[in-house]
């Protein structure tokens, strides 16, 4: 590491009588986060602020950049309040990065050929992606993963591609592995090094990550490199060479290989930069020169690390900033410098938790690994405990929940034993509960912006925060990674419950009530409409208004799924229900992106005839329609206009089909495996079974999706642990699982109980499904209702199970309402001209079609004919970091 010489404590200030000038170079999220330190430290109103950014637009989130293909746009990511700069006069020059540094002179010139004086000059330039030195990596198709540019040049090429791949295999390969298998291609991944997330991850946890991540249905190559990119005589990407000398078809390639310090600005004036890259700073962030400052991914900090982090970037941030400030006379600098960084990480890639923390290799010595491995689910948590017991680190990887608590007891003696922390609910010794009460007020909460549990309990009782938007803004918690925010929210609630301050749990601003409270009353009153719901039961302010969009919903939902036993219409369209309905629920249909609408038909169990498998194609060839196999075992069939919507409905009621529940907070599907009937390992018939439970629970409304699967025996093919209600065959009958999730948060399911016949298993899923129903938040899946409800699976156990509350002839008698009253409101519909009237796409010109509702074909089928968000107009970075 290239040392640096001593140099002043302080910048020079500017000559008396004259204005300071501050110039950021660069303005991503740590630029970003410097300017916000100098506006609460007062400095913007002492000084010029200048900034000058490469890119063409302010600061945004790149941790979430993958979202943009998720239907985030730039401005959702964005990181700058819209009148952030104007307020504080700070000067933001976009698309004109710095070209040279003339520190005599102590001038910065742009790109432009602006050139501006500076009193003090911080550098966060941030990194530039590794592109390995590869024969062909020049070639059309080759891309690099780093900026919304990127992105958007990628989403083009992508058009006319089957088949993608990623170079590296670290955090930002996989999320762009991501992006490649969501733009639907065919992805390979790339690795040099034995597993994926190397550095994150033991050879366990790269094990269970790979797992999970081909199951997926991406391909991983670890233990091998790119050799060369082969191309075409257009110069476009063929094929990629690997080192072994495979080689993998593709047609276009994203390197994603690590990153290195953006320091060639520094270079060229002459300050020291490290052996590896990285501009030299010391514990201040100052670099040698004492009027330059470098922070983030360009800085190599005084412990002699370059940090990729965004926690690390924020707090070198932080140190300038108060460094800055201290010089100015607008306030004391941080009483501590930077001096290294705590490396903990909590991501969700490719949909799978993965988190790792303090010494998370092991490499103490004298210490010990507590593991706890599920191969089959794809869980392997590890725990790394010193001499004396104390918790070093960890690594979790499919179930990474128990992050936001494991990681401030680091360095300490865990209140419980190390087994109890990585054994999942339901297992004997297992699944101890830890609250926030279990943490010292030192504990560090929010690692991106290093707040302490006290600092959060201080919001609380000294500056009066009773909401979590209120304690976010007070501490700046929460706002970076979020994976503290479960942590913040129990926390200010049990400070606000020990101060003896009210904590209003109402739905929203129109009832006073939790969804809970307001089904039991519904129930208990037989009220049959929102409107008597609201004058009777809401606030005050409320009342013969018209509800808002969280309690037309919710209310809408509640009077569904009691209507058999309130005596209400269970029609969802019918009258005031029409109104209270979520977008999708209106048309009974999914709507996309394009304003089409796709439509999904039931297939209980995923079992169907060749004859209804023609119907479906025969529909969707008439129609013109998208067809996709879904996750679920359905076809789903997108491109409908809301005109065409009960013509394709006809078709398919007529041969059999009816409604899948696709668009509603409703039983979506029992997947199941073929079972005994042909599968050898198979015990039991769990396609028989998987039909039963769909064709019972169809159409059930509940606080959000519900999802099931049956498996046939232990090998678990249909997934159902990371469902709703799971059920997996047994020699002595059926394992009933609760509570798990394969979605955005995903979490492995519970075992409820065990050997169960099938009268036992059908009455135990009645009780759960409506004692859910019953006692769950608006939106709530079962999994966070598992967690959130007091007492956890053991009450809801009792309740279910051994009915401790005397509830279950009560929810059994609901379920059997629900059952007998079902129908089907397809064939509802279209039975009923007065209701066929809705489906027009204007109600002025009931006839004519949406001419907005376009397509173009695609892969001998059709997709969106949709306004790209950037064109090719945009500059777009090359490999080599010049644009084009």
């Amino acid at each position: 590491m290239t040392s640096m010489p001593p140099h002043p404590e302080a910048t020079p200030a500017a000559a008396p009588g004259t204005t300071p000038t501050l110039v950021l170079v660069g303005h991503g999220m740590v630029g970003q986060r410097f300017l916000e330190e100098l506006a609460d430290r007062g400095v913007t109103g002492r000084a010029r602020v200048v900034v000058l950014c490469e890119e063409p637009r302010p600061a945004y989130d790149r941790v979430q950049l993958t979202s943009y293909f998720a239907g985030r746009s730039p401005d959702d990511l964005s990181l700058v309040d819209p009148d952030f700069m104007a307020r504080h006069g700070i000067e933001l020059h976009l698309g004109d990065p710095a070209t040279a540094v003339d520190r005599t002179a102590r001038t910065v010139t742009a790109r432009s050929g602006l050139t501006v004086r500076y009193d003090a000059l911080v550098l966060a330039t941030g990194s530039y992606p590794f592109v390995p030195p590869v024969p062909g990596k020049d070639s059309a198709g080759c891309f690099v993963y780093r900026t919304i540019e990127d992105l958007l040049a990628i989403e083009e090429y992508a058009e006319d591609a089957r088949t993608g791949v990623v170079v590296g295999g670290g955090l930002l390969g996989l999320e762009a592995a991501g992006a490649l298998k969501g733009l639907g291609l065919r992805t390979h991944i790339v690795e040099f090094a034995p597993r994926l997330m190397a550095l994150q991850v033991d050879e366990g946890g790269g094990r269970a990550l790979r797992r999970t991540v081909e199951e997926m249905g991406l391909e991983v190559h670890t233990g091998v490199g790119g050799k060369e990119i082969v191309a075409d005589a257009d110069g476009a990407v063929t094929a990629m060479g690997l080192s072994d000398d495979s080689r993998v078809e593709t047609d276009l390639v994203v390197f994603s290989a690590g990153v290195r310090p953006r320091d060639q600005l520094a270079r060229d004036c002459g300050l020291p930069v490290g052996d590896r890259g990285g501009i030299v700073v010391d514990a201040r962030c100052r670099t040698a020169d004492p009027a330059v400052y470098a922070i983030g991914e360009c800085a190599l900090a005084a412990d002699g690390r370059v940090y990729g982090l965004v926690a690390p970037g924020y707090d070198m941030a932080r140190t300038a900033a108060g460094t800055i400030a201290e010089a100015l006379g607008a306030g004391s600098g941080p009483a501590d410098g930077f001096t290294g960084a705590d490396l903990s990480t909590k991501l969700k890639l490719l949909g799978v938790d993965v988190a790792s923390f303090g010494d998370a290799h092991g490499t103490t010595d004298g210490c010990l690994d507590v593991v706890y491995s599920d191969a089959r689910s794809g869980v392997y948590k590890k725990l790394v405990i010193g001499a004396a017991g104390e918790l070093l680190g960890g690594v979790l990887v499919g179930d990474a929940e128990a992050y936001g608590m494991l990681r401030p007891l680091t360095g300490s003696v865990p209140p419980v034993s190390p087994e109890q922390l990585v054994l999942p609910a339901g297992a004997e010794g297992g699944a101890a509960a830890l609250g926030p009460s279990a943490l010292p007020d030192s504990a560090v909460l929010c690692n991106c912006h290093n707040v302490t549990k006290g600092t959060v309990r201080a919001a609380v009782t000294e500056h009066s925060c009773g909401t979590l938007p209120e304690v976010k803004k007070c501490t700046k918690a929460g706002t970076g990674c979020g994976s503290c925010v479960k942590s913040l929210t129990a926390v200010m609630n049990d400070e606000l419950a020990a101060s003896g301050a009210t904590i209003d749990t109402g739905l929203c601003g129109c009832f006073p009530h939790t969804r809970a409270e307001l089904y039991e009353i519904v129930r208990t009153l037989r009220l049959t409409t929102f409107a008597e719901l609201l004058d009777s039961h809401g606030r005050p302010e409320a009342r013969n208004g018209d509800g808002c969009e969280i309690c037309k919903p919710t209310v809408g939902s509640i009077i569904a799924s009691l209507a058999p036993s309130v005596g209400a219409d269970g029609y969802v369209l019918d009258g005031e229900q029409a109104a209270l309905q979520d977008t999708n629920d209106h048309f009974l249909a999914n709507l996309q992106r394009n304003g089409s609408y796709s439509i999904v038909p039931r297939i209980p169990g995923g079992e169907i005839t060749p004859e209804k498998l023609i119907v479906i194609g025969e529909v969707a060839r008439d129609f013109g329609l998208y067809t996709k196999i879904t996750g679920g075992q359905r076809i789903d069939l997108f491109g409908a206009r809301v005109d065409q919507l009960p013509q394709v409905w006809a078709r398919l009621v007529d041969a059999g089909f009816e409604s899948g529940h696709a668009y509603g907070k409703a039983l979506r599907t029992v997947k199941s495996c073929v079972g005994q009937t042909w599968c050898r390992y198979g015990v039991q018939d769990s396609v028989r079974m998987a039909i039963d439970l769909e064709l019972r629970y169809r159409g059930l409304r509940s606080p959000h999706k519900l999802k099931s699967a049956v498996s046939g025996c232990a090998r678990e093919c249909a997934e159902a642990r990371g469902k709703d209600f799971g059920v997996i065959a047994t020699s002595n009958g059926w394992n009933l699982y609760v509570g798990g999730n394969g979605g955005a948060d995903p979490r492995h399911a519970d075992l409820l109980a065990q050997d169960l016949s099938d009268a036992e298993l059908i009455r135990l899923i009645d009780r759960f499904l409506m004692f859910y129903i019953r006692t769950a938040d608006r939106l709530e899946r079962t999994s966070a209702w598992l967690e959130r409800i007091e007492g956890g699976l053991g009450h809801v156990r009792d309740v279910v199970v051994h009915d401790s509350l005397g509830l279950c002839d009560e929810l059994e008698a609901l379920m059997a309402a629900h059952v007998t009253h079902y129908r089907d409101e397809w064939a509802e519909t279209l039975a009923d001209p007065e209701r066929l009237a809705r489906f027009v796409s204007f109600v002025n010109a009931p006839d004519a079609p949406d001419p907005s509702v376009r397509f173009v074909p695609e892969r001998d089928q059709v997709k969106p004919d949709l306004t790209l968000l950037a064109g090719p107009t945009l500059p777009v970075r090359t490999l080599e970091g010049t644009s084009v």
